[in-house]
């Protein structure tokens, strides 16, 4: 019969140690860090107060993250196969709007589509009103319509479209690219047109190898679109800017801010997290 040996103490250290070490200690101090601010929310009246008022503008966040990202997933995969594109025109003007978001930056482009772009378009507008003032009347829509008109929330989801669409297109591109030539080769002679070969080859694969970038840019865009207070777009970071504005509590309102987009992104990240893995079964 075998003897078993005892662990020495220098064994039962060492193993001790390695599963500390496993142990995923940055989430635990994320749950530690939020369970002393969901105490804080729970029993001071200021935090619950400034809670209710920073979540009054959750769905407005939200709903930017979501119609920007939707509108910059079509961009970024039609780019993106420009991209890829062996015609001259859709490769260079692809390239050129790729290179041209990629290269300002977000606030900047944000100010530009609300001071720049948009009340040139609204000018032309009043031009074309002009113009039609003999048919349409002297008071028609395009002569009256005026800057201040602008819904500045769209302006918001219009600029984080298209700057994000530029970080989509080289995802897209990179995933198609990773695709053996060989496949599309080989979809076009069983009599697959090139677009036939995309869409039922080369896309699906190239979708499931992108998934974990695409993630990490629907995180970032939550974030970023904090940039929409910059226009005055009631968001949650500019619910939090009033408050603090009018009652100089600074640490309370941005401790609660950064409490609620930490406990989006992570929920996010999990969200993610359990799509790829869904993908990876499939």
């Amino acid at each position: 019969m075998a003897s078993t040996r005892p662990e020495t103490p220098g064994t039962f250290q060492v193993k001790v140690v390695d599963r500390l070490s496993g142990l995923p200690w940055w989430l635990i101090l994320l749950l530690l860090g939020g369970a002393i601010l969901a105490f804080q929310f729970a029993s001071n009246e200021t935090y619950q107060q400034i809670f209710r008022r920073i979540l009054s503008g959750i769905l407005v966040t939200l709903s930017i993250t979501a119609l920007g990202y939707s509108c910059a997933l079509v961009l970024g995969l039609l780019a993106g196969l420009g991209r890829v594109s062996k015609n001259v025109v859709l490769f260079n003007l692809s390239t050129l709007y790729v290179q041209v978001v990629r290269g300002i930056p977000m606030l900047v482009q944000i100010f530009y589509w609300g001071f720049v772009i948009f009340p040139g378009l609204i000018g032309l507008l009043n031009v074309f009103g002009d113009m039609l003032a003999p048919a349409l009347g002297a008071d028609n829509i395009l002569a009256k319509i005026k800057p201040s008109d602008i819904n500045l929330y769209w302006v918001v989801v219009i600029a984080l479209a298209f700057a994000y669409g530029g970080y989509e297109a080289e995802t897209f591109r990179a995933g198609i690219e990773s695709i053996g030539k060989g496949q599309v080769e080989a979809a076009r002679s069983l009599g697959m047109t090139y677009f036939q070969a995309m869409r039922f080859v080369v896309l699906p694969q190239a979708i499931r190898r992108v998934l974990p970038p695409l993630g990490n840019d629907l995180i970032s865009m939550l974030k970023d679109s904090s940039l929409a207070s910059v226009l005055g777009v009631r968001d949650i970071t500019q619910e939090a800017r009033l408050y603090a504005s009018t009652t100089f509590r600074y640490v309370e309102a941005y401790n609660s801010l950064a409490f609620i987009y930490l406990t989006l992104t992570l929920t996010l990240s999990l969200l993610t997290r359990w799509i790829e893995t869904r993908w990876k079964q499939l």
